[in-house]
């Protein structure tokens, strides 16, 4: 059986390098369909037939080369099954291990056809997408859409690997069969969990989950951190990965993304009680809240700076900050002084390590375990939104302890100082500081060190893409009037250097989707941020009531999500799910208003709930969306993917705050409809703008 690997790898160079999709000839047929449109606008449809044609050939290629290869295999692990139940019942240990050793290698070979299937992808890829620009033709929607669900597609042979699920099932069940050379009794359909001693399950896994499009609740919620993916990771990056995580070190790291959030919204109940017992308006209210906001501008860039060559100083400073902050937001009431309010909310802000927290993930959380990091970073988020209110909630004491008040405007900032100096404590003990990486040279290999270092990938069986790669680099300095918008391979290895860099990366798709960003968060800053005083105003609504209120709409978070992740997005294109939602969101704006008719509770709930929610599915669809199609180059360094959305959502808040404190002035009976206006506006137009963007959004 051992024979059979050895003489696999030594006719795979000659075997598979027929099968790559011809990117040379693809190039060639493009260059000439541009001459027979130029020529003739008739040509179009011949064209778009041709080259449907062509390309359906390439990939019936590629798909009958699979097929043939996972026969192969089969066949392999049908005679290793045989064996298998001859050697279980001799119990013959040595014998046992080398049966084990040769479905390892059945694995990777599988791999290897794994990996052969992804670079095909990634060709078929750029060839649509070189069509659509050369041909000025969406020719890629029309594709997909037409072979994504058709019975007969080779596409969607491609994506649906039953075959390879199949092979998989069979080398799992047998390995924890032979685990410790050993039959065992345990059924992998009983333990499904069962760990294997082997990674090589584990990798084809990831394989898999890389070549298949599917969004689970897990996958959705790792692409709404916006933690964005290096386009092609290296296994030596991800071995560094593993060596830098430290499982005590991540909670904390997520421990700071929920504290800070429970900081944010654990005031919003009381602001306005509290501006009002310091001598200011009730809608100073808004200023309080959004000073936060303002001074996370400036943090978020520092801290991301910052995150380049630490990541334990940048918490310990967070921590910090923040414990001074709420001392001070705490302190104001005996000081009776507003300003001393402002300056800790500012402090609070300055605090703001959300930026250092993706960063962390990003790079030292190893590639099997990022997605399950970053859906607990989300998590971790909406938890402490939902906590922040419910907390405020229970603060309902008034006594004075050495001439300092402890009453429901002061304990939020007494209990967040008193959690942040217990977390500086614990980030002190327990967290580790991750080695620094070494500097290495990241551009892409030579096809003499193409393979990949567990031995997985051959440099054999990547040669024949590496030399499509040089070949693409050659017609494109042919071609450099249509490619010029192309990345090349170091340019995607390296991070942009200032704000004007990224701005000049962004797509006027994804600027779209920066616009719609903002938009949410202003809506829901509004939302939320006014609640306590629009609730006092017209229903008289107690501290409690509005901290519950607030508390049940952070609740939806989750449940939303796993609505959107597991459903929505398996049923409609993200795009239509995200103009849906804008559509809701402008809709609910919309029954916010006070006209006419007396306002009512009914009323202030429903229109909140319908806001808030489209607001949430409209964020999680948008920033997967941001995580697919933004340059690779922001997926690190300081000015990264994660820093632009951030920003984009602070500046929201606060001139959402800042709207709250102004509409001040025109009097309470006002406030509601004058806040809401801007909302509105923003909404409409960044609809009108989707829908100019709408076919560039895939």
């Amino acid at each position: 059986m051992v024979a059979f690997g050895k003489k696999l790898k030594e006719t795979q160079i000659q075997e598979w390098q027929g099968y790559y999709i011809n990117y040379k000839l693809m190039k060639k047929k493009v260059k000439q369909y541009v001459q027979q449109i130029e020529v003739s606008e008739q040509s179009r449809e011949y064209v778009l037939k041709d080259f449907s044609r062509v390309l359906d050939k390439q990939i019936e290629k590629i798909v009958l080369f699979l097929l043939e290869q996972q026969g192969k295999l089969a066949s392999t692990l049908s005679m290793l099954g045989q064996e298998h139940d001859v050697l279980i019942q001799q119990q013959d240990g040595s014998k046992l291990s080398q049966l084990q050793q040769s479905y390892v290698e059945v694995g990777r070979e599988l791999l290897r056809l794994l990996v052969f299937v992804e670079m095909n992808a990634i060709g078929v890829r750029k060839i649509l997408k070189k069509f659509d620009k050369r041909c000025e033709h969406k020719f890629t929607n029309y594709y997909v859409k037409t072979r994504a669900n058709h019975p007969y597609s080779q596409l969607r042979q491609i994506f649906k690997h039953v075959g390879i699920s199949a092979v998989v099932g069979t080398i799992s069940r047998n390995l924890v069969d032979l685990q410790d050379n050993r039959a065992s009794y345990i059924s992998i359909y009983d333990q499904p969990a069962l760990p294997l001693p082997d990674p090589i399950i584990e990798a084809i896994n990831h394989a898999v989950d890389r070549l298949t499009n599917s969004t689970d609740f897990l996958h959705y919620l790792g692409k709404h951190a916006l933690i964005l993916p290096q386009e092609l990771p290296t296994p030596s990056k991800d071995h560094a990965a593993a060596e830098r995580y430290h499982l005590m070190s991540l909670l904390l790291n997520l421990a700071n993304a929920f504290l800070y959030m429970v900081n944010t919204y654990i005031i919003v109940p009381t602001a306005d009680d509290y501006s009002l017992s310091l001598g200011a308006a009730a809608t100073v209210c808004g200023a309080v809240i959004g000073s936060m906001a303002v001074a996370q501008v400036f943090s978020s860039v520092y801290f991301s700076a910052w995150s380049n060559k630490s990541y334990m100083k940048p918490l310990v400073f967070s921590s910090i900050v923040l414990l001074i902050g709420n001392t001070l937001y705490a302190l104001a009431y005996d000081f009776n002084s507003i300003y001393i309010l402002l300056i800790g909310r500012l402090f609070c802000g300055l605090g703001s390590a959300r930026a250092v927290n993706r960063r962390y993930i990003s790079d030292c959380v190893p590639l099997h375990l990022r997605m399950k990091a970053s859906a607990g970073f989300v998590s971790a988020s909406a938890l402490g939104m939902a906590c922040g209110p419910a907390v405020a909630c229970l603060l309902q004491a008034n006594f004075k302890f050495m001439k300092i008040t402890f009453n429901q405007d002061t304990l939020p900032g007494w209990i967040m100082a008193l959690a942040w100096f217990l977390y500086l404590l614990c980030l002190w003990i327990s967290f580790r500081e991750p080695p620094k990486e070494e500097m290495v040279n990241v551009l892409p290999q030579k096809a003499n060190s193409g393979q990949i270092e567990n031995g997985l990938v051959q440099n054999s069986i990547s040669q024949p893409l590496l030399s499509s790669a040089e070949e693409k680099q050659q017609d494109e300095d042919e071609d450099q009037d249509c490619d010029n918008s192309e990345e090349s391979a170091e340019e995607i290895q390296k991070p942009v250097t200032s704000i004007v860099s990224a701005y000049k990366l962004l797509t006027p798709s994804v600027k779209v989707q920066l616009l719609i960003y903002f938009m949410l968060k202003y809506a829901m800053e509004i939302l939320l941020a006014e609640s306590s005083v629009v609730t006092t105003y017209y229903f008289i609504w107690s501290t409690s009531n509005v901290a519950i209120f607030l508390a049940c709409l952070g609740l939806t978070v989750l449940p939303v999500n796993i609505l959107v992740g597991s459903y929505l997005s398996n049923m409609f294109e993200e795009r239509q799910v995200l103009l849906a939602s804008e559509i809701l969101v402008c809709l609910g704006i919309v029954l916010s208003f006070q006209v006419i008719i007396p306002y009512s509770v009914p009323q202030y709930v429903f229109s909140a709930l319908i806001t808030f929610v489209a607001a949430e599915v409209l964020e999680g669809v948008n920033l997967n969306l941001l995580s697919r199609v933004m340059s690779s180059r922001l997926s690190k360094g300081t000015y990264n993917g994660g820093l632009l959305s951030t920003e984009a959502g602070t500046l929201a808040r606060v001139f959402a705050d800042s709207t709250i404190t102004l509409a001040g002035y025109w009097g309470m009976s006002r406030l509601l409809n004058v806040t809401l206006l801007p909302s509105l506006f923003i909404c409409i137009f960044s609809i009108i703008a989707t829908c100019f963007t709408y076919n560039s959004l895939y």
